[in-house]
């Protein structure tokens, strides 16, 4: 049977995060004295009253959390946090229609960064800082967040972890998952501070620099202008904007090794990591050819504009430093390549991932042996350790799901009419939490408010099942997972 009332307990906890998190917009709103100020007082009280009545729900629990139970509250988590992130833009009138203010909430909390803002320059200050929030907070999960500095809220918590952590293999600092999730949470936040501090020595004002350095380690893309950091015309910006967003897409436990135990044969070594790189060079050289060639971009702008989209793309954060819808079609399919190959596992950024991409080389090549050897024994090895056979099987198995979702969504969106280019990126983009398309009706610069509102359901619906990596979602709609046993 599901634990209903440790569940609830779960969520009442929770959603009292969430109340703090709308206090600190609140003083945001507070110190700008603008109209938003009771939009966000009304949202926490709103939610505090929701975390009450969970907790209430929840009294006297039994604490044991079954595998079951964590898939449960891992998705439910997300949708609720969803539901009452949308108030603050609903009281104010800022969004004053649900379905794009959800939508809005589930693109901050998966850091998909797509939004329906037309001018999101209008908005006040907390509003901003809100959407910024949202995703910095979801970059390394809103369950994982809450396992770091609250350890004891979450009982079960490794089972939590293997529902909401993103890779077909999980990558820990530290025998004890508190430890661990400290560790890498403080990583994160080492790493947007200096993100943030290099913003600001660059030029930009410390609000605009907070809400960028948020965005970008967590790859998520929402920004305080609607022409993103092409707003600056900063050739310094946008290095800082590639670098960061590069980091932010390597494996957070990678990096600690490399960076902070200072080995880097550590991160050169790694398969994983190696493809990353790869990709993003292939990628870079290949793009910035076709602009010098088809566009007429002189080298350093060619190199720059390119490199930037690339890692973009790639770490699927949706900063852009130009408008590649104006670019020539080659280009969409390789950004749409990287857009589907994502970077690392263990980082904030979404797609198919690069560890998987690995595995699924290896075992191609495995198969091309097997054909000339057909009773050899060829295992897979990623980074000098045996990949189990049922992890094999996973793998695929999510392959074989990822793309036939993105195939099943699209075709839905091309019988409710939306373009076949705009269908086919729209889905990519919400499945591999992108946010830009490469369509002609909704570009990479263009915001998605022209979407029917069935389609920006099924869009909100995508982005979940995509920062959930599809199984954690689906698999609480098959008929096994009900039974008691």
């Amino acid at each position: 049977m599901v634990n209903y009332r440790l569940l609830s307990k779960i969520l009442g906890q929770l959603l009292f995060i969430e109340a703090f998190m709308m206090l600190v917009c609140l003083g945001t709103a507070f110190y700008y004295a603008e109209d938003d100020v009771f939009s966000f007082l009304v949202s926490m009280l709103i939610t505090i009253a929701g975390g009450l009545v969970f907790r209430y729900l929840g009294r006297n629990p039994d604490n044991r959390l079954s595998r079951r139970d964590a898939y449960i509250v891992v998705t439910a988590t997300w949708i609720i946090f969803s539901v009452f992130g949308m108030f603050p833009y609903l009281i104010g009138g800022y969004i004053p229609n649900i379905s794009d203010a959800y939508f809005e909430t589930m693109s901050g909390f998966t850091t998909t960064g797509a939004s329906i803002l037309d001018d999101v320059e209008h908005m006040p200050h907390g509003i901003l800082f809100w959407r910024s929030m949202t995703q910095w907070i979801g970059g390394l999960g809103i369950v994982f967040f809450t396992i770091a500095i609250l350890p004891s809220i979450v009982g079960g918590s490794m089972k939590v972890f293997a529902a909401e952590a993103t890779g077909p293999i999980k990558s820990k600092l530290h025998p004890r998952l508190s430890t661990s999730a400290k560790w890498i949470w403080s990583i994160y936040t080492v790493l947007t501070l200096a993100c943030l501090v290099a913003f600001a020595l660059a030029g930009m004002g410390w609000y605009d620099s907070v809400n960028y350095s948020m965005t970008t380690t967590a790859t998520g893309g929402f920004a305080p202008h609607n022409d993103s950091l092409l707003h600056f015309h900063s050739p310094l910006i946008e290095y800082i904007g590639i670098s960061f967003q590069f980091l932010a897409g390597i494996n957070f436990v990678l990096l600690y090794t490399a960076l902070f135990k200072g080995k880097l044969m550590a991160l050169l070594s790694n398969s994983e990591f190696r493809l990353y790189l790869a990709v993003v060079s292939i990628a870079t050289i290949w793009i910035m050819y076709l602009l010098i060639v088809k566009n007429g971009y002189m080298l350093e702008e060619a190199f720059r504009c390119a490199l930037f989209q690339v890692v973009s793309f790639i770490t699927t954060t949706g900063l852009f430093n130009d408008d590649a819808g104006q670019w020539p079609h080659l280009t969409w399919v390789i950004l749409g390549i990287c857009m589907f190959v994502g970077a690392c596992a263990g980082s904030t950024s979404g797609g198919f991932k690069c560890i998987r991409s690995v595995m699924v080389l290896k075992v191609i090549r495995n198969e091309f042996k097997h054909i000339l050897h057909p009773n050899a024994v060829l295992p897979v090895k990623v980074n000098g350790q045996h990949v189990p056979q049922d992890k094999i099987l996973s793998l695929m198995s999510y392959l074989a799901v990822f793309v036939l979702m993105c195939l099943f969504v699209a075709t839905l969106m091309i019988a409710i009419g939306i373009d076949h280019t705009n269908a086919i990126t729209i889905s990519l983009s919400c499945v591999s939490n992108v946010g830009p398309t490469l369509g002609t009706d909704i570009g990479p610069v263009m915001s998605w408010s022209s979407l029917p509102e069935s389609v920006k359901w099924m869009c909100s619906l995508l982005m979940l099942m995509g920062r959930l990596e599809i199984m954690t979602v689906l698999v609480i709609f098959t008929p096994t997972f009900w039974k008691d046993n």
